[in-house]
């Protein structure tokens, strides 16, 4: 049987931050590609946070699994730590949170608690605006980070430190992250690799196919055609 994956929006009391709800039905392997966020996940009889990544993995388990997806940059109000101490790794929540992280996932395996309860329980403050505003722009299809960085009030060092400690790696590295999204997202519509480099705002083929191998560890022709 086919896996199905869906996405379902985050209750009206996190929007902003939790990006989605997700489950997947479970059948292995898949190959998990980037996405610049971090997900709070139950499978397997274990609750878990899985980091920001810099370059794809591949999930095992046939498992079915669910999650809450943060939306990029907002995983720390939860978690109570730099998303960057986070990046490709997967942390088991009693590891993350002590005692209180161990009960936690045993009400959440046994169903007195959901991962939503969790992420509500736990958060704290409020989103970093400059962070947020970077975080839109890089987003919103700007080519270079030097020019996302314009016009803010605060210093270009301490943003990017910001930037890093919220999202779990720098600018630079999440507009990659960014734009290869938005070239899946359009995957579906472009008739060839040049026009979807072109829609998805890379310089050229070429650059979509080189961040294609280093974050899907595939060739652009493969990791494309697969998604058709």
């Amino acid at each position: 049987m086919a896996s199905v994956y869906r996405e379902t929006k985050a209750p009206g009391e996190l929007a902003g931050v939790v990006r989605c709800l997700w489950e997947d039905t479970g059948t292995a392997p898949k190959r998990i590609v980037p996405d610049g966020c971090v997900d709070l996940v139950e499978c397997g009889g274990e609750v878990f946070v899985a980091g920001p990544d810099t370059a794809a993995w591949t999930w095992e388990t046939g498992e079915r699994a669910r999650g809450v997806r943060f939306a990029p940059g907002r995983a720390g109000d939860v978690l109570g730590l730099g998303a960057d101490e986070l990046r490709d790794q997967r942390v088991s929540l009693d590891d993350l949170w002590g005692k209180e992280g161990e009960l936690l996932a045993e009400r959440v395996l046994s169903g007195a608690a959901s991962l939503t309860g969790v992420v509500a329980r736990r958060r704290a403050g409020g989103a970093d605006r400059e962070v947020s505003e970077l975080i839109a722009r890089l987003d919103g299809g700007a080519s270079r980070v030097s020019a996302a960085l314009e016009r803010f009030t605060t210093g270009e060092r301490q943003l990017r430190r910001r930037f890093t400690l919220a999202v779990g790696y720098g600018p630079a590295t999440y507009l990659r992250v960014s734009r290869f999204q938005r070239a899946i997202g359009l995957s579906g519509t472009a008739p060839d690799l040049a026009s979807l480099a072109f829609s998805a705002g890379y310089a050229d083929q070429a650059h979509l196919s080189r961040d294609c191998r280093e974050l899907s560890g595939v060739k652009a022709s493969e990791f494309f055609r697969a998604r058709k």
